[in-house]
Protein backbone atom coordinates (compact mmCIF):
# COMPACT_ATOMS: atom_id res chain seq x y z
CA UNK A 1 0.00 0.00 0.00
CA UNK A 2 1.31 3.43 -0.98
CA UNK A 3 0.43 6.38 1.27
CA UNK A 4 0.58 10.15 0.87
CA UNK A 5 0.69 12.37 3.95
CA UNK A 6 -0.62 15.91 3.41
CA UNK A 7 -1.76 17.69 6.57
CA UNK A 8 -2.01 21.32 7.50
CA UNK A 9 0.07 22.57 10.41
CA UNK A 10 -1.40 22.40 13.91
CA UNK A 11 -0.91 26.05 14.74
CA UNK A 12 1.38 26.66 17.68
CA UNK A 13 2.30 22.98 18.09
CA UNK A 14 3.11 20.89 15.01
CA UNK A 15 4.34 21.96 11.60
CA UNK A 16 3.07 20.28 8.46
CA UNK A 17 6.49 18.66 8.06
CA UNK A 18 6.36 17.25 11.60
CA UNK A 19 3.05 15.55 10.86
CA UNK A 20 4.66 13.77 7.91
CA UNK A 21 7.43 12.43 10.13
CA UNK A 22 5.02 11.27 12.85
CA UNK A 23 2.65 9.64 10.38
CA UNK A 24 5.52 7.77 8.75
CA UNK A 25 6.67 6.50 12.15
CA UNK A 26 3.17 5.40 13.17
CA UNK A 27 2.42 3.72 9.83
CA UNK A 28 5.70 1.84 10.01
CA UNK A 29 4.93 0.65 13.52
CA UNK A 30 1.53 -0.69 12.44
CA UNK A 31 2.21 -1.99 8.92
CA UNK A 32 5.93 -2.67 8.98
CA UNK A 33 7.81 -1.46 5.93
CA UNK A 34 5.64 0.94 3.91
CA UNK A 35 5.90 3.07 0.80
CA UNK A 36 4.98 6.65 1.49
CA UNK A 37 5.59 10.25 0.51
CA UNK A 38 4.79 13.40 2.41
CA UNK A 39 4.25 16.98 1.40
CA UNK A 40 3.73 20.14 3.51
CA UNK A 41 0.40 21.83 2.74
CA UNK A 42 -1.22 25.14 3.69
CA UNK A 43 -4.37 26.97 2.62
CA UNK A 44 -3.07 30.40 1.64
CA UNK A 45 -2.87 31.77 5.18
CA UNK A 46 0.05 31.96 7.57
CA UNK A 47 2.81 29.51 6.69
CA UNK A 48 1.78 29.09 3.06
CA UNK A 49 5.06 30.22 1.56
CA UNK A 50 7.00 28.03 3.98
CA UNK A 51 4.96 24.96 3.03
CA UNK A 52 5.25 25.55 -0.71
CA UNK A 53 8.96 26.32 -0.61
CA UNK A 54 9.57 23.12 1.37
CA UNK A 55 7.40 21.02 -0.95
CA UNK A 56 9.09 22.33 -4.08
CA UNK A 57 12.62 22.33 -2.66
CA UNK A 58 12.70 26.05 -3.29
CA UNK A 59 14.84 28.67 -1.62
CA UNK A 60 14.31 31.85 0.34
CA UNK A 61 15.20 35.33 -0.87
CA UNK A 62 15.60 38.03 1.78
CA UNK A 63 15.45 41.77 1.28
CA UNK A 64 14.91 44.92 3.29
CA UNK A 65 11.51 46.56 2.94
CA UNK A 66 9.27 49.02 4.75
CA UNK A 67 7.04 47.52 7.41
CA UNK A 68 3.43 48.50 8.14
CA UNK A 69 4.50 51.73 9.86
CA UNK A 70 7.26 52.40 7.29
CA UNK A 71 9.97 51.08 9.59
CA UNK A 72 12.77 49.05 8.05
CA UNK A 73 12.23 45.28 8.30
CA UNK A 74 13.78 42.22 6.71
CA UNK A 75 11.27 40.16 4.76
CA UNK A 76 11.60 37.08 2.61
CA UNK A 77 9.74 35.38 -0.20
CA UNK A 78 10.13 32.02 -1.88
CA UNK A 79 11.80 31.12 -5.16
CA UNK A 80 10.24 28.00 -6.66
CA UNK A 81 12.10 28.03 -9.98
CA UNK A 82 13.47 30.58 -12.44
CA UNK A 83 9.99 31.81 -13.26
CA UNK A 84 7.83 31.29 -10.16
CA UNK A 85 7.91 32.99 -6.77
CA UNK A 86 5.56 32.98 -3.80
CA UNK A 87 5.02 36.01 -1.59
CA UNK A 88 3.16 36.39 1.71
CA UNK A 89 2.04 39.95 2.25
CA UNK A 90 2.21 39.33 6.00
CA UNK A 91 5.99 39.06 5.72
CA UNK A 92 6.16 42.79 4.95
CA UNK A 93 2.80 44.21 6.03
CA UNK A 94 1.54 41.74 8.61
CA UNK A 95 -0.20 42.37 11.90
CA UNK A 96 2.44 40.41 13.79
CA UNK A 97 5.04 43.02 12.80
CA UNK A 98 3.29 45.69 14.88
CA UNK A 99 3.20 45.54 18.70
CA UNK A 100 -0.36 45.59 20.04
CA UNK A 101 0.04 49.06 21.51
CA UNK A 102 1.14 50.58 18.18
CA UNK A 103 -1.49 49.13 15.86
CA UNK A 104 -3.12 51.94 13.91
CA UNK A 105 -4.73 51.30 10.51
CA UNK A 106 -4.83 55.05 9.86
CA UNK A 107 -1.03 55.04 9.70
CA UNK A 108 -0.39 51.53 8.39
CA UNK A 109 0.57 50.93 4.76
CA UNK A 110 1.06 47.95 2.46
CA UNK A 111 4.06 49.64 0.83
CA UNK A 112 6.43 46.83 1.84
CA UNK A 113 4.33 44.26 0.01
CA UNK A 114 4.77 46.28 -3.17
CA UNK A 115 8.50 46.35 -2.50
CA UNK A 116 8.54 42.54 -2.29
CA UNK A 117 6.72 42.31 -5.63
CA UNK A 118 9.16 44.81 -7.16
CA UNK A 119 12.14 42.85 -5.84
CA UNK A 120 10.73 39.66 -7.36
CA UNK A 121 10.35 41.45 -10.70
CA UNK A 122 13.93 42.68 -10.38
CA UNK A 123 15.05 39.07 -10.00
CA UNK A 124 13.25 38.10 -13.20
CA UNK A 125 10.23 36.26 -11.78
CA UNK A 126 7.18 36.48 -14.04
CA UNK A 127 4.71 34.17 -12.24
CA UNK A 128 3.93 35.50 -8.76
CA UNK A 129 1.56 33.95 -6.24
CA UNK A 130 0.67 36.41 -3.49
CA UNK A 131 -0.98 35.21 -0.25
CA UNK A 132 -2.82 38.15 1.33
CA UNK A 133 -3.89 37.06 4.81
CA UNK A 134 -2.85 38.52 8.16
CA UNK A 135 -2.48 42.18 7.25
CA UNK A 136 -1.97 45.12 9.61
CA UNK A 137 -3.24 47.52 6.96
CA UNK A 138 -6.47 49.13 5.81
CA UNK A 139 -5.13 51.31 2.99
CA UNK A 140 -6.98 49.78 0.06
CA UNK A 141 -3.66 48.49 -1.24
CA UNK A 142 -2.54 52.01 -2.11
CA UNK A 143 0.82 51.54 -0.43
CA UNK A 144 1.53 48.37 -2.41
CA UNK A 145 0.59 50.00 -5.71
CA UNK A 146 2.60 53.13 -4.83
CA UNK A 147 5.75 51.05 -4.34
CA UNK A 148 5.27 49.88 -7.93
CA UNK A 149 4.87 53.37 -9.37
CA UNK A 150 1.18 54.22 -8.97
CA UNK A 151 0.30 57.69 -7.67
CA UNK A 152 -2.72 58.62 -5.57
CA UNK A 153 -3.52 62.31 -5.78
CA UNK A 154 -5.49 64.65 -3.56
CA UNK A 155 -7.73 67.49 -4.75
CA UNK A 156 -4.73 69.72 -5.43
CA UNK A 157 -2.81 67.10 -7.38
CA UNK A 158 -0.38 66.27 -4.58
CA UNK A 159 0.82 62.69 -4.20
CA UNK A 160 -0.39 60.90 -1.08
CA UNK A 161 1.68 58.47 1.00
CA UNK A 162 -0.78 55.61 0.67
CA UNK A 163 -1.75 55.08 4.30
CA UNK A 164 -5.23 54.41 5.66
CA UNK A 165 -5.71 58.08 6.54
CA UNK A 166 -5.22 58.99 2.86
CA UNK A 167 -8.29 57.11 1.63
CA UNK A 168 -10.54 60.07 2.31
CA UNK A 169 -8.23 62.42 0.39
CA UNK A 170 -7.94 60.53 -2.90
CA UNK A 171 -9.39 62.38 -5.87
CA UNK A 172 -7.47 60.80 -8.76
CA UNK A 173 -5.29 57.75 -9.45
CA UNK A 174 -2.36 57.94 -11.87
CA UNK A 175 -1.04 54.63 -13.20
CA UNK A 176 1.15 56.13 -15.93
CA UNK A 177 4.28 55.43 -13.88
CA UNK A 178 3.35 51.86 -12.95
CA UNK A 179 6.26 49.45 -13.38
CA UNK A 180 5.83 48.13 -16.95
CA UNK A 181 6.99 44.67 -15.89
CA UNK A 182 3.71 44.24 -14.02
CA UNK A 183 1.86 43.96 -17.34
CA UNK A 184 4.05 41.04 -18.37
CA UNK A 185 3.71 39.16 -15.12
CA UNK A 186 1.11 36.65 -14.05
CA UNK A 187 -0.12 37.54 -10.56
CA UNK A 188 -2.28 35.06 -8.68
CA UNK A 189 -3.95 36.48 -5.57
CA UNK A 190 -4.39 33.72 -2.99
CA UNK A 191 -7.55 34.65 -1.12
CA UNK A 192 -10.37 32.70 0.51
CA UNK A 193 -12.47 35.52 1.95
CA UNK A 194 -15.24 37.03 -0.15
CA UNK A 195 -15.54 40.43 1.54
CA UNK A 196 -16.23 43.42 -0.70
CA UNK A 197 -14.24 46.61 -0.26
CA UNK A 198 -16.92 48.60 1.57
CA UNK A 199 -20.02 48.10 3.68
CA UNK A 200 -20.99 46.03 6.69
CA UNK A 201 -19.00 43.04 5.40
CA UNK A 202 -16.21 45.11 3.88
CA UNK A 203 -12.54 45.49 4.77
CA UNK A 204 -12.94 48.11 7.48
CA UNK A 205 -16.04 46.95 9.32
CA UNK A 206 -15.04 43.28 9.30
CA UNK A 207 -11.34 43.45 10.06
CA UNK A 208 -10.58 46.99 11.22
CA UNK A 209 -11.00 46.40 14.96
CA UNK A 210 -8.43 43.60 15.08
CA UNK A 211 -5.95 45.96 13.47
CA UNK A 212 -6.38 48.55 16.20
CA UNK A 213 -9.27 50.66 14.92
CA UNK A 214 -11.65 52.19 17.46
CA UNK A 215 -15.31 52.62 16.43
CA UNK A 216 -14.54 56.26 15.57
CA UNK A 217 -11.53 55.22 13.49
CA UNK A 218 -13.58 52.58 11.71
CA UNK A 219 -16.18 55.16 10.77
CA UNK A 220 -13.49 57.44 9.34
CA UNK A 221 -11.78 54.62 7.45
CA UNK A 222 -15.08 53.35 6.05
CA UNK A 223 -15.95 56.80 4.74
CA UNK A 224 -12.48 57.03 3.22
CA UNK A 225 -12.79 53.59 1.66
CA UNK A 226 -16.12 54.55 0.09
CA UNK A 227 -14.44 57.62 -1.41
CA UNK A 228 -11.59 55.48 -2.74
CA UNK A 229 -14.09 53.00 -4.21
CA UNK A 230 -15.97 55.81 -5.96
CA UNK A 231 -12.78 57.16 -7.52
CA UNK A 232 -11.98 53.67 -8.84
CA UNK A 233 -15.51 53.33 -10.21
CA UNK A 234 -15.27 56.69 -11.95
CA UNK A 235 -11.78 56.26 -13.43
CA UNK A 236 -11.63 52.55 -14.23
CA UNK A 237 -15.27 51.57 -14.65
CA UNK A 238 -14.81 48.81 -12.09
CA UNK A 239 -16.82 48.38 -8.89
CA UNK A 240 -14.61 46.87 -6.15
CA UNK A 241 -17.72 45.97 -4.17
CA UNK A 242 -18.59 43.53 -6.95
CA UNK A 243 -15.20 41.77 -6.74
CA UNK A 244 -15.18 38.79 -4.36
CA UNK A 245 -12.28 39.31 -1.98
CA UNK A 246 -11.65 42.94 -2.88
CA UNK A 247 -11.77 43.78 0.82
CA UNK A 248 -9.19 41.16 1.79
CA UNK A 249 -6.06 42.40 3.59
CA UNK A 250 -7.50 45.85 4.15
CA UNK A 251 -8.42 46.27 0.49
CA UNK A 252 -5.16 44.94 -0.94
CA UNK A 253 -7.32 42.59 -3.00
CA UNK A 254 -8.63 45.65 -4.82
CA UNK A 255 -5.21 47.04 -5.72
CA UNK A 256 -3.82 43.69 -6.86
CA UNK A 257 -6.76 43.00 -9.17
CA UNK A 258 -7.77 46.46 -10.42
CA UNK A 259 -4.32 48.09 -10.76
CA UNK A 260 -1.97 45.12 -11.21
CA UNK A 261 -4.23 42.77 -13.16
CA UNK A 262 -4.05 39.98 -10.59
CA UNK A 263 -6.52 37.09 -10.58
CA UNK A 264 -8.23 35.99 -7.36
CA UNK A 265 -8.00 32.28 -6.65
CA UNK A 266 -8.64 29.92 -3.77
CA UNK A 267 -5.56 29.65 -1.57
CA UNK A 268 -5.69 25.88 -1.18
CA UNK A 269 -6.25 25.27 -4.91
CA UNK A 270 -3.30 27.52 -5.72
CA UNK A 271 -1.09 25.73 -3.22
CA UNK A 272 -2.06 22.28 -4.49
CA UNK A 273 -1.29 23.34 -8.06
CA UNK A 274 2.04 24.91 -7.07
CA UNK A 275 3.16 21.66 -5.44
CA UNK A 276 1.76 19.54 -8.30
CA UNK A 277 -0.48 17.64 -5.91
CA UNK A 278 -2.40 15.75 -8.59
CA UNK A 279 0.84 14.19 -9.82
CA UNK A 280 1.74 13.23 -6.26
CA UNK A 281 -1.54 11.29 -6.05
CA UNK A 282 -0.55 8.93 -8.87
CA UNK A 283 -0.34 5.34 -7.64
CA UNK A 284 -1.41 6.31 -4.11
CA UNK A 285 -3.87 4.10 -2.19
CA UNK A 286 -4.41 6.23 0.93
CA UNK A 287 -4.11 9.94 1.71
CA UNK A 288 -3.88 11.14 5.31
CA UNK A 289 -4.71 14.78 5.89
CA UNK A 290 -5.74 16.82 8.92
CA UNK A 291 -5.62 20.11 10.84
CA UNK A 292 -5.70 21.43 14.37
CA UNK A 293 -9.50 21.64 14.52
CA UNK A 294 -12.06 20.37 12.06
CA UNK A 295 -15.48 22.06 12.00
CA UNK A 296 -17.88 23.63 9.50
CA UNK A 297 -15.22 26.15 8.44
CA UNK A 298 -13.04 23.30 7.18
CA UNK A 299 -15.28 23.09 4.11
CA UNK A 300 -14.55 26.64 3.00
CA UNK A 301 -11.16 26.71 1.32
CA UNK A 302 -9.19 24.84 3.97
CA UNK A 303 -6.56 22.14 3.56
CA UNK A 304 -8.74 19.11 4.33
CA UNK A 305 -11.38 20.14 1.84
CA UNK A 306 -8.85 20.75 -0.92
CA UNK A 307 -6.91 17.55 -0.32
CA UNK A 308 -10.08 15.47 0.06
CA UNK A 309 -11.62 16.75 -3.15
CA UNK A 310 -8.43 16.20 -5.16
CA UNK A 311 -8.12 12.66 -3.77
CA UNK A 312 -11.75 11.88 -4.58
CA UNK A 313 -11.29 12.96 -8.19
CA UNK A 314 -8.47 10.45 -8.50
CA UNK A 315 -10.41 7.70 -6.73
CA UNK A 316 -8.02 7.71 -3.76
CA UNK A 317 -9.29 7.15 -0.21
CA UNK A 318 -8.59 10.07 2.15
CA UNK A 319 -8.85 10.09 5.94
CA UNK A 320 -8.34 12.85 8.46
CA UNK A 321 -6.48 13.08 11.78
CA UNK A 322 -7.27 16.32 13.62
CA UNK A 323 -6.59 17.79 17.02
CA UNK A 324 -10.28 18.23 17.77
CA UNK A 325 -13.70 18.18 16.13
CA UNK A 326 -16.18 21.03 16.36
CA UNK A 327 -19.70 21.80 15.14
CA UNK A 328 -20.27 20.73 11.57
CA UNK A 329 -17.11 18.61 11.35
CA UNK A 330 -19.04 15.82 9.60
CA UNK A 331 -19.59 18.10 6.61
CA UNK A 332 -16.05 17.30 5.53
CA UNK A 333 -17.33 13.85 4.53
CA UNK A 334 -19.00 15.56 1.56
CA UNK A 335 -15.57 16.70 0.36
CA UNK A 336 -13.74 13.44 -0.18
CA UNK A 337 -12.65 12.68 3.39
CA UNK A 338 -13.94 9.22 4.30
CA UNK A 339 -13.24 9.15 8.04
CA UNK A 340 -12.08 11.39 10.91
CA UNK A 341 -10.19 10.70 14.10
CA UNK A 342 -8.89 13.01 16.82
CA UNK A 343 -5.46 13.02 18.40
CA UNK A 344 -6.72 13.48 21.98
CA UNK A 345 -7.53 10.21 23.74
CA UNK A 346 -9.24 11.45 26.91
CA UNK A 347 -10.82 14.60 28.36
CA UNK A 348 -7.98 17.00 29.22
CA UNK A 349 -7.30 20.73 29.61
CA UNK A 350 -6.44 22.51 26.36
CA UNK A 351 -2.97 23.42 27.58
CA UNK A 352 -2.18 19.79 28.31
CA UNK A 353 -3.26 18.81 24.81
CA UNK A 354 -1.03 21.52 23.36
CA UNK A 355 1.92 20.57 25.53
CA UNK A 356 1.58 16.90 24.53
CA UNK A 357 0.77 17.60 20.88
CA UNK A 358 3.54 15.47 19.37
CA UNK A 359 2.92 12.50 21.65
CA UNK A 360 -0.86 12.64 21.15
CA UNK A 361 -0.55 13.00 17.40
CA UNK A 362 1.65 9.91 17.16
CA UNK A 363 -0.66 7.84 19.36
CA UNK A 364 -3.70 9.03 17.42
CA UNK A 365 -1.98 8.06 14.16
CA UNK A 366 -1.28 4.57 15.53
CA UNK A 367 -4.96 4.14 16.46
CA UNK A 368 -6.01 5.37 13.04
CA UNK A 369 -3.69 3.01 11.17
CA UNK A 370 -4.82 0.08 13.35
CA UNK A 371 -8.42 0.78 12.30
CA UNK A 372 -7.32 0.87 8.68
CA UNK A 373 -5.45 -2.43 9.09
CA UNK A 374 -8.55 -3.99 10.70
CA UNK A 375 -10.65 -2.82 7.77
CA UNK A 376 -8.19 -4.35 5.31
CA UNK A 377 -8.38 -7.66 7.20
CA UNK A 378 -12.18 -7.62 7.07
CA UNK A 379 -12.03 -6.95 3.35
CA UNK A 380 -9.84 -10.01 2.84
CA UNK A 381 -12.05 -12.33 4.94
Amino acid sequence: MKMLFASDSFKGTLTSRQTVRLLARAAGDVFGEIEYSGVPVADGGEGTAEAVVAAENGEWIETGVRGPLMERVTARYGRLDARRAIIEMAAASGLTLVPAGRRDPLRATSYGTGELIRHALDRGFTDLSVAIGGSATNDGGMGCARALGARFLDGEGRALEGRGKDLEKVRAIDLSGLDPRVAGARITVMCDVTNPLCGENGATMTFGAQKGATPETQARLEAGMANYRDVIRRQFGVDPDAIRGAGAAGGLGTALTVFLGGVMRSGIDTVLDLIDFDRRLEGVDLVVTGEGRTDWQSCFGKVMQGVGERAARKGVVAVGLSGSLGPGAARIFDHGVAALMTTVDAPMPLQEALDRAEELYYLGAVRMFRFIRAGMALNRS
